[in-house]
């Protein structure tokens, strides 16, 4: 990928992750504090768990990916979120930290995006190129988490659409 390619997936993908953003905090706004333990089943992450890994590890990723380095300290993520004590603070830290992340990607110089980063041996490519995992992350743990908020008496926000819970035009 040259570095035109990577500045253009870049954009692209920021533009993408930006509107997720908006459905993200939609759905974290939706734990309630009181409920926020519910598991489904004994080996799910309970609300709480995906609530503020799916906020911190957003920002890991874009961190990661600014950096063209994946370095994971399972210690260091267990701290972050033992650093919230409300569902509400989780919110504001992700709707203060992600929009800074954006901004940062997108100022970011083109051959910076190109460079090379390693995730963990797995998969290695172009920095702007992990923007779509990091995106797929995201949603994998938002659907998760939406899929516990009517069983813990809370509302399903629309996502892509309407829910049963927000139907269309309502």
């Amino acid at each position: 990928m040259d570095n035109a390619q990577a500045k253009f997936l870049m954009e692209q993908l920021t533009g993408l992750w930006e509107s997720e953003f908006a459905m993200t905090c939609k759905v974290l706004e939706a734990v309630p504090d009181d409920k926020r333990d519910y598991k489904p089943d004994p080996k799910s992450r309970s609300a709480w768990d995906l609530t503020t890994h799916l906020a911190t590890a957003d920002i890991w990723f874009l961190d990661s990916i600014i950096n063209a380095q994946f370095n994971w300290d399972p210690e260091a993520a267990k701290a972050a979120a033992a650093g919230f004590k409300t569902v509400a603070e989780v919110v504001a830290f992700y709707k203060r930290e992600f929009p800074a992340r954006l901004a940062t990607l997108r100022g970011m110089p083109a051959d910076q995006l190109a460079r090379q980063a390693d995730f963990f041996g797995l998969i290695k490519g172009p920095a702007a190129q992990f923007l779509g995992l990091a995106n797929n992350h995201s949603v994998h743990h938002r659907g998760q988490l939406a899929t516990h908020l009517r069983a813990m008496g809370s509302k399903v926000p629309p996502i892509y659409g309407d829910s049963a819970d927000h139907p269309m035009g309502s």
